[in-house]
């Protein structure tokens, strides 16, 4: 499993250190930084970011604050190309109001160590340990399953509130045969989580294709058996048929409204499924939803301003 590690850190070890970093900004106010700051993360992931950090310029106090993302990216990349990928990612509608700033080449700073200290072990729920694979060979709390997750690539780390309430409402009803659709899948973490705690197969669903060779290298850093995972590039339920027993989706608030009214037709009778990635405040839009969907909430947690909830079939 450490074989994939040790080849990348040599690797970067023999080149001239420098990287490519872009900045993005967006106008905020105190009321809606955190939203912002999750929609930024969002970006940094899906265009494969090494790494990123926030800060702030501007006044608050008379509308003129703005919030920026340093995101790096790694020396051999095509740039003009991810320039390009990265201003039609923003044209997306849940990126609305985010722009690239500039673009410009970084050196002689040691950004490798700085993105392996960056991610240590981290206990998610009841069971689950959720480790950057260089911690591999660390003592792990009795009682406790690591998921190994190759961090700062697509969306879905572990390290984020979001990510951490799908695992603990995952954790109550994985059953041994249970099949999982995971929507938005990312770096592959919930799908991964719940093969690892007995399900016998899953489906993995992501609009970029690029995010699925991410989802391959976790799932080989977890030993998990390609044959058990349908990794397709798809949007949201488009397209899809079949039931399975669980659904998960770790996305934005628009995405997850946009797939309500589809939900209920893809679970198997007692099936559930879990939604997250949104705020406190946007729980509220989206339980009005939820409730007229044929959906009821079984279960919701919170951590710091972030929201997810489990639900059931309501009828049906």
């Amino acid at each position: 499993m450490l074989d994939e590690l040790e080849s990348y850190t040599k690797h970067q070890d023999e080149k001239n250190i420098y990287w490519w970093t872009i900045e993005y900004s967006v106008p905020v106010s105190r009321s809606n930084i955190n939203f912002n700051e999750e929609r930024l993360s969002t970006i940094a992931e899906l265009t494969q970011a090494l790494g990123s950090y926030f800060f702030t310029e501007g006044d608050a106090s008379n509308g003129t604050q703005k919030l920026f993302m340093r995101a790096d990216y790694d020396e051999a990349i095509n740039i003009d190309k991810l320039c390009s990928n990265a201003k039609n990612l923003l044209s997306r509608h849940e990126f609305e109001g985010i722009d690239l700033s500039r673009c410009y080449k970084t050196s002689s700073q040691p950004w490798e160590t700085q993105h392996f200290d960056a991610f240590p072990p981290l206990n998610v729920g009841k069971s689950l340990v959720v480790m950057a694979p260089w911690h591999a060979k660390e003592k792990i709390q009795q009682g406790r399953k690591p998921i190994y997750i190759f961090p700062a690539s697509a969306f879905g780390t572990g390290y984020h509130e979001s990510t951490r309430i799908a695992l603990a409402l995952l954790e109550d009803v994985v059953k041994s045969g249970d099949v999982i659709l995971d929507i938005g899948t990312g770096t592959g973490i919930l799908f991964i989580a719940a093969l690892k705690m007995g399900a016998s197969k899953a489906i993995a669903r992501d609009i970029d294709p690029t995010t699925l060779d991410e989802a391959k290298r976790n799932m080989n850093l977890n030993g998990i058996n390609p044959k058990v995972c349908q990794l397709t590039e798809g949007d949201l339920l488009k397209g899809f048929k079949g039931q399975v027993n669980i659904l998960t989706a770790n996305i934005l608030l628009n995405p997850n409204l946009a797939m309500l009214p589809d939900v209920k037709n893809v679970l198997k009778p007692k099936g559930c499924a879990i939604f997250s990635g949104m705020t406190n405040v946007e729980s509220y839009t989206f339980t009005s939803v939820l409730n007229s969907s044929g959906m009821t909430i079984d279960k919701e947690l919170k951590f710091g301003d972030w929201w997810g909830c489990r639900a059931i079939k309501a009828w049906g």
